[in-house]
């Protein structure tokens, strides 16, 4: 069996002790055509069986990590009230709740004290708000990221109307410094986007030497780590992954995914800033005392408005059973996942049949079928993947420059600009049980 039902036991105990809060209201009886609805709900079901089964550990493509049932049943039991986090009449327990989630995400990232932050409907709309804030903050000023970061920002700074420019990255997917540098001393740089993994090879941009360069040119620093935040608690990174994340509690902004590694269902985002004074922006008289004021609600520090409250209920719940403890249960599971990757990419390494690029920084491992030719390298990578989906193993394909190829692969021919490789995502502690399998298939369709 794929998917955990037994949770909808706890969900019905769960609702039972909810409606006691409303035994002091007047006899209400919503009313339900039971039989017209599950004729729906069933058809729903069916229309859902199109679906590739991102809960099982062979599906090791995209980043798809399915809701711990924790998450899932208690956004379930928040759905009965259906909260909006956007004001404080229409989610006065779910807000506290939000509070209490964003300030151990706070603190899992070295800000247990003052700062600014909430959840958002994801990573998209965080990033928004860190270059919002990034733009008024310094008006008319550049916004840089790295090729390799996420395309959010190129188009979150196009609706902002900030000028926006792509640094290079280096052959193993991160920020190049010098290319970085040679930017900065024209002058024209307000903030630099720092990406602590990236989403298609999981690199890990340099931020410590980044924050070198900040002390010369006076830039603030935003790290999108939607990715690969909660890796931060795991001990098995390799030095300068942990060299990275060690020095993060230094930068202006965070924005971090908690419907990727966090266990969360979509969509659920947080953004935190460091100075609490950049609420101000959001026409609030009094940022400093978002934690202390009983009379803020999360509405006057969010551009967005409506917000499932259901979200936190949920991201609360998880971190009450799995707290974000270095060595906890938790914090293993990023490690497995980490461990998964390290032996692929060794199985990959070891294999004359396959061509290796570099060792995963998190959990995401690239490579590709072995030949002479970037074209057949290509067709072969191609045809894999969809055998291996006919297998029932779902990897994921990802397109790279032969530029960025050319060091690992000196005896290929490039005969082609971009070359397509196989893309692993190993985000479920399982699958470091399940890779000898995984390798297997692969090779059966090899």
């Amino acid at each position: 069996m794929v998917l955990e039902v037994d949770s909808l036991e706890i969900l019905k105990d769960a609702l039972t002790v909810l409606e006691q809060s409303f035994t002091s209201m007047p006899a209400f009886e919503p009313r339900l055509d039971q039989q017209a609805v599950r004729d729906v709900v069933m058809q729903a079901a069916e229309r859902m069986q199109d679906n590739y089964p991102y809960a099982h550990p062979l599906y090791a493509g995209q980043m798809l990590k399915p809701p711990h049932p924790v998450a899932r049943t208690a956004y379930a039991m928040a759905q009965w009230v259906n909260p909006n986090n956007h004001a404080l009449d229409g989610g006065r327990a779910s807000s506290a709740l939000e509070k209490e989630a964003v300030a151990n995400i706070a603190a899992m990232f070295g800000w247990p004290g003052q700062y600014l932050g909430h959840l958002t409907s994801g990573g998209t709309m965080a990033n928004l708000e860190a270059l919002w804030i990034a733009g008024k903050l310094h008006p008319e000023k550049t916004i840089v990221a790295s090729q390799q970061a996420h395309y959010t920002h190129s188009r979150i700074t196009e609706v902002l109307q900030i000028p926006f420019e792509s640094i290079a990255a280096d052959n193993r997917g991160r920020m190049d410094m010098q290319a970085l540098e040679a930017v900065l001393q024209r002058g024209q740089v307000g903030t630099v986007v720092a990406t602590l993994g990236t989403t298609g090879l999981g690199a890990i941009d340099p931020l410590a030497e980044i924050l070198v360069l900040q002390e010369t040119y006076n830039f603030r620093i935003h790290v999108d780590c939607a990715y690969g935040g909660y890796f931060k608690i795991a001990g098995n990174l390799g030095l300068e992954g942990q060299a990275a994340f060690a020095r993060i509690d230094r930068v202006d902004s965070i924005v971090v995914d908690p419907h990727k590694h966090g266990l969360q269902p979509y969509g659920c985002g947080c953004v935190l800033f460091r100075d609490p004074s950049v609420g101000s922006f959001y026409n609030h008289d009094s940022p400093y005392t978002y934690f202390t004021s009983d009379d803020l609600h999360l509405g006057e520090i969010s551009l967005e408005c409506s917000r499932a409250g259901a979200s936190a209920v949920a991201l609360w719940a998880t971190q009450q059973l799995l707290p974000m403890d270095t060595g906890g249960e938790f914090a293993i599971g990023l490690e497995m996942s980490r461990e998964a990757a390290l032996k692929l990419y060794s199985l990959v390494c070891q294999d004359s049949q396959e061509l290796s690029l570099f060792e995963p920084e998190l959990d995401i491992v690239v490579w590709a079928p072995a030949a002479t030719r970037a074209s057949d390298i290509s067709a072969l990578s191609s045809r894999v993947f969809e055998a291996a989906a006919g297998e029932g193993l779902h990897l994921a394909i990802l397109k790279l420059p032969a530029a960025q190829l050319r060091s690992f692969w000196p005896d290929v021919e490039f005969d082609q600009e971009l070359v397509t490789l196989l893309r692993s995502c190993l985000m479920k502690p399982e699958h470091l049980e399940w890779l000898d399998r995984i390798w297997a298939i692969y090779k059966s369709v090899r």
